[in-house]
């Protein structure tokens, strides 16, 4: 076993790249990153300096591959699974690239602005960046409830790295701004979680949602 992933079961983007290995059926180990350590988060940094997770570590090609997206890419790539994450085909792989930055900038990343606020104090609460956050969601999912018409998958019928990312933008995205509004997008979801590789990591997350700040918000089918 050569691949090891620097990671916490809690994390948003190690979902989307477990979910990743989880469909590539690729053989890998776990590092738990527990950032309570100063001395992890050195060792992080060592890796990354960035200090984010995950890393992916490749003992075998001497590597260490930073950003969810890239290490879907490089394991696509240097570990592929029967099916490919990012197709063949150009036009479609952008499509996918597309999608996979939507996912993450304006609803992963707008979820955890939102998340990350609950942790300031008081006085430095920023309650004007927390809607423009909510708008940005509610925009992007309009937009994704748009696209899904007639789709099972985001860029089709084959599932590729922009649904591994429609993951945990859904998942925690809908906690913190729901999509009850938006038909196509809650569908979606509800195959998302249907798909082994992903109830895979929610069940290996569940332990750790009780350090989730909004966890009475989150569904009791989760937790």
């Amino acid at each position: 076993m050569t691949l090891t992933l620097h990671y916490h079961p809690l994390s948003s983007y190690c979902h989307k790249v477990l979910v990743a290995l989880y469909e590539l059926g690729t053989d890998f180990r776990t590092h738990h990153l527990d950032f309570s350590n100063p001395e992890v988060q050195e060792a992080l940094k060592q890796l990354w300096p960035m200090c984010k997770m995950p890393v992916l570590v490749d003992d075998a090609r001497g590597t260490n591959t930073a950003e969810s997206s890239v290490i879907i890419e490089y394991v696509d790539t240097h570990y592929p699974g029967a099916e490919k994450l990012i197709p063949q085909d150009t036009d479609h792989a952008l499509e996918v690239r597309k999608w996979d930055r939507i996912f993450d900038l304006y609803i992963q990343n707008e979820m955890q602005r939102i998340v990350g606020d609950s942790f300031r104090p008081d006085d430095a609460k920023d309650p004007f960046g927390v809607e423009q956050a909510k708008g940005t969601m509610l925009t992007a999912y309009g937009m994704l409830d748009a696209h899904l018409m007639g789709k099972e998958w985001v860029t089709g019928d084959s599932f590729t790295m922009a649904d591994c990312a429609a993951v945990p933008a859904l998942f925690y995205g809908s906690i913190m701004v729901p999509t009850t509004d938006f038909p196509n997008v809650t569908a979606y979801f509800e195959r998302l979680i249907a798909r082994p590789s992903v109830a895979r990591v929610l069940s290996e997350a569940k332990p750790w949602f009780h350090l989730f700040p909004y966890l009475d918000r989150m569904p009791d089918r989760f937790k």
